[in-house]
């Protein structure tokens, strides 16, 4: 992979940097030539970057909150290892689906040339959001579920959910069913009709919250998250054994059974702790044992015993979006796809 100055000279053969600015449309950023491998790896490397804290600047995400349960995200990040630069705007209004009919979740990137910050390209971050966080949520699971899980359950069926549904079998090898819920009976049967033609384990629709989480090893959450959290999930319900993939902080949890489990990790610690400060961990944050980066890259341990209830909570980081910016822009001027328009 081109860096630095090769890098800067390669981009120049496909366009001129300082005059052109490319331009990818969602539609555009879904056809790039993309394995389901490549971005998994490409994730997993990311998180072990960042906690190393070797050639990498990304500041935790600043947020607001302009409406009630609502929030957009500022995520800047820059990656000396290859030559990556750039932000990603983001937000979520949950309740855009009843309101206005449309998705609740929007994003754009902006990618910038590392060695002279001239703006590069303005592209569609919904489809890198969808691809990568469920990356993060196994590349966690690999360190921290057992091997030969059979269950697996995933709450809120939105595209990241939809996605998560649609990859396990890539890290669960054994997996036989897997359970859903969301409280949108419709995206549930929409994630079966899509998505049991092409996914090995059966899927199920749950009829709860309750009986997902008692019927699954390993349960992963992508769903809104409100400013002060909905603990619908009773602790009764957890059992030993298990383990939790949050991606949306914990906030359909009770806060004993996040302090109670045998292990905790973050994607960044400073990254929650900032949430802390925003609020959204009333309780304060529960006992951590670190970053799942250090847990992949062998510094800390995953699990050690098949009766220890971790739980991996991954708010989700520029660093993973900006290690795939650069595969996706890379690709896009190497298939012409999307247009340029004057800078």
């Amino acid at each position: 992979m081109l860096n630095g100055k090769e890098y800067r000279d390669w981009i120049n053969t496909k366009m001129t940097m300082g005059k052109d600015l490319l331009y990818l449309s969602e539609a555009e950023c879904r056809a790039l030539p993309l394995d389901d491998k490549e971005v998994f790896d490409l994730t997993e490397r990311a998180l072990v970057l960042y906690s190393a804290k070797q050639g990498v600047d990304m500041p935790a995400k600043i947020a607001l909150h302009p409406i009630t349960d609502t929030f957009y995200h500022a995520m800047p990040c820059a990656i000396e290892q290859i030559s990556s630069v750039g932000i990603k705007w983001g937000c979520c209004y949950p309740e855009n689906r009843v309101n206005y009919g449309t998705r609740q979740a929007n994003a754009l990137m902006i990618y910038n040339d590392y060695m002279s910050g001239v703006p590069l390209a303005i592209m569609d971050g919904l489809y890198i959001t969808e691809i990568r966080t469920p990356c993060v949520a196994f590349a966690s699971a690999k360190q921290m579920a057992r091997p030969n899980t059979k269950t697996f359950g995933m709450i809120g069926c939105g595209i990241q959910g939809r996605e998560h549904v649609r990859i396990a079998c890539n890290t669960f090898k054994d997996l036989e069913t897997i359970y859903i819920y969301d409280k949108f009976e419709d995206m549930m049967d929409k994630v079966i009709a899509e998505l049991q033609p092409v996914v090995p384990a059966k899927i199920v629709k749950a009829k709860s919250y309750e009986e997902l989480v008692k019927s699954c090893e390993v349960i992963a959450t992508a769903t809104a998250i409100p400013e002060k959290p909905v603990p619908v999930i009773k602790d009764e319900w957890i059992q030993k054994g298990q383990t939790l993939l949050l991606n949306d902080l914990q906030v359909l949890f009770e806060d004993v059974t996040m302090r109670r489990a045998d292990k905790y990790t973050f994607d960044s610690i400073e990254q929650h702790k900032l949430m802390d400060m925003y609020g959204f961990y009333p309780h304060g944050l529960p006992r951590f044992d670190g970053e799942i980066g250090e847990v992949i890259a062998g510094k800390k341990p995953g699990r050690e015993r098949d009766d220890e209830l971790i739980i991996c909570n991954n708010i989700g980081m520029a660093i993973e979006d900006m290690s795939l910016l650069r595969i996706m822009f890379d690709r896009a001027l190497e298939t012409k796809a999307g247009r340029f328009v004057p800078l």
